[in-house]
């Protein structure tokens, strides 16, 4: 199996890196080829540009960053995005890699009838994001209304018509005591050397 791991945090010493290396580390158990896509290492540029806009439209990408991106999409079994919620949301780099990665003609394509989107990834068995936050899961839930869950899964790769999607978020991380936070990263590893 190969999954990609996409991964944004600016912060080496951050929980989402240490996130990271735990799944990671399960994937590897489990013999999963990782294929990481460190989108702040890679300097990837999140901005859409009017060319990136007319490739975008016209299916013919032109930026050899998000061509290289496209080719390793096309090979996984599993993608993992990881990534800090802020402000409620993903941060802009991610949101990038939505508008300027998941492109119609490699992705998912229009409904030759007009209806929906056909997902284009026939190697993709499942879609996972890991989130961490510093809210109560409660609070994100009842007052802001799990806006990941329905930004990255509801509105994007749902519609996509692509099937398994999940989302784990770790709240409240910086409130809660070291022994959670390590418990937390051991059960994650668990979770994904189980992965087939």
């Amino acid at each position: 199996m190969r999954t990609v791991i996409v991964f944004n945090h600016p912060y080496e010493g951050s929980y989402c890196n240490a996130i990271l290396k735990a799944v990671t580390k399960g994937l590897q158990k489990a013999n999963h080829e990782v294929d990481l896509m460190h989108l702040d290492k890679d300097g990837f540029n999140p901005v859409m540009s009017e060319a990136d806009l007319k490739a975008f439209i016209d299916h013919k990408p032109i930026d050899p960053q998000v061509i290289d991106y496209h080719e390793r999409l096309k090979k996984a079994d599993h993608i993992i995005f990881i990534f800090p919620i802020w402000w409620d949301l993903m941060p802009a780099t991610t949101k990038g890699f939505v508008d300027r990665v998941l492109s119609p003609g490699v992705v998912y394509n229009h409904h030759p009838r007009g209806f929906g989107l056909v997902p284009l990834l026939k190697n993709l068995k499942s879609v996972t994001i890991i989130t961490t936050m510093n809210k109560p899961k409660i609070m994100y839930s009842l007052l802001i209304g799990n806006l990941i869950r329905k930004a990255m899964l509801r509105s994007v790769f749902k519609p996509m018509g692509y099937k398994n999607l999940n989302w784990i978020n770790f709240a409240y991380v910086k409130s809660v005591s070291q022994k959670k936070r390590v418990k937390w990263l051991t059960d994650i590893e668990s979770k994904f050397a189980k992965w087939t």
